[in-house]
């Protein structure tokens, strides 16, 4: 495998545990900052060569918001590296743990997952001479405070590595303005801290995010949501319904009683997803309730004689979902992470990889009304108004175009024996 030459910062996070380093006091390091910026790289690396020359017949844990997700951002790269460099390694996937032999040491390093507060019970009970937390800003305070504590060996680290959420986060409070009293080193990064991404690349991921997420994941801020949820959004946007046959064909669903229930039918042309049509059911408005049935009967009216791939419902509609499901529909409960789904779906937009079409008026109604609840404390809450269609929109989004999407970047940790 090729090596790229390392920017000023990374090595510095490559170099800061070596003894007689200006950093080398530091019992933790924090690497922060936009996205493609090399941190996770550097991070990586340096904390399994770290772990490798200072230590022999030892554990250490390396976390990320999910399993598969650190296979595929952590793993899948530094794993290839160490071999290069002459390590040697084999993974047991059933018990979640690798084993690395370097320079004469041989250490084992488990893998887990730290999605919500019960996964902090999985990591009870096991000793780490060092951890690593990836995304660590996507993993509860109970997960990440309960990793930490399995720290006692003599000499151990914290290593933590994340992108910007909001200046309320506990992350940001605990250990990036108290870097100092804990004795950690902090360092930002930017995308020109990457020395393999070209001007080119990093324009590319500049015209990607607008608004809180350009603040977060381009210029690397702690940076608190305001305003429109989907501020780029201008009426021009819009566009008539192509002419001339689709390819493939959804409905997106989000069901309420009380609440509206909100359907797009969903058509793919050239590449590109189109909301051509949609219904808008408010009961409040209309002063009665449509039951199940009734809802039913206007989502087979919404897709007339197409061929449906799949109807996107919210899954918490239960009773919804098992109607569909006796008449015949093809069901797909929705992926619903709210901010993941909100980040995909304004990347679909700018993008032109989804366009809402003219006739769609209470979906271009809600773009212009969704905002951030400024008033949510620590928490980066949408408000719940005006908010049915685009949770139909990113239930579409987050299920359909986000899985295609990941079938080309998902990467395979191959086993060594």
């Amino acid at each position: 495998m090729g090596y790229e030459r390392f920017s000023p910062k990374q090595r510095r996070v490559l170099s800061w545990w070596m003894p007689g380093h200006r950093d080398s006091g530091c019992e933790a390091i924090v690497c922060d900052g936009a996205v493609r910026s090399g941190k996770t790289l550097a991070m990586g690396l340096s904390f399994f060569l770290w772990g490798m020359t200072c230590f022999d017949g030892v554990r250490f844990g390396v976390c990320g918001k999910t399993i598969a997700s650190l296979r595929r951002n952590v793993l899948s790269e530094i794993l290839p590296r160490l071999e290069g460099l002459g390590a040697t390694w084999k993974e047991r996937r059933t018990e979640n743990m690798v084993t690395v032999s370097f320079r004469g040491h041989r250490n084992q390093f488990y893998i887990f997952g730290g999605r919500d507060e019960s996964s902090a019970s999985l990591i009870q009970g096991i000793t780490f001479a060092g951890i690593l937390l990836d995304e660590v800003a996507l993993m509860p305070q109970s997960f990440v405070e309960q990793a930490c504590a399995r720290c006692s060996i003599a000499g151990s680290r914290l290593w933590f590595n994340c992108n910007p959420a909001g200046p309320s986060h506990w992350f940001y409070k605990t250990w990036i303005l108290e870097a100092e009293q804990r004795k950690c080193l902090r360092l930002h990064f930017t995308m020109e801290d990457n020395p393999s991404l070209t001007e080119a690349i990093r324009e590319r991921y500049r015209r990607l995010y607008t608004g809180v997420f350009y603040r977060r994941f381009i210029l690397g801020q702690w940076a608190q949501a305001e305003g429109r949820v989907y501020d780029f959004f201008e009426p021009e946007m819009v566009a008539p319904v192509p002419e001339g046959p689709f390819e493939q064909w959804y409905v997106s669903c989000d069901y309420g009683t009380v609440n509206p229930t909100s359907m797009g039918l969903w058509g793919k042309r050239g590449g590109i997803w189109y909301r051509v049509k949609e219904f808008y059911f408010n009961s409040r408005a209309q002063m009665r309730q449509m039951t199940d049935e009734e809802y039913a009967g206007a989502l087979k009216n919404l897709a007339g004689e197409r061929q449906i791939s799949a109807v996107i419902v919210d899954p918490s509609a239960a009773s919804f979902i098992e109607v569909l499901r006796r008449r015949g529909w093809r069901v797909r409960k929705a992926e619903n992470d709210v901010l993941s789904g909100i980040r995909l779906t304004s990347d679909a937009l700018k993008e032109g990889r989804v366009v809402i079409c003219e006739g769609c008026n209470d979906c271009i109604r809600e773009l212009d009304e969704y905002v951030w609840d400024l008033s949510s404390g620590a928490r980066d809450r949408v408000k719940k108004e005006h908010d049915h269609a685009m949770d139909d929109m990113r239930y579409f989004v987050a299920t359909v175009l986000n899985e295609t999407k990941r079938g080309f970047t998902a990467c395979a940790v191959e086993r060594r024996r």
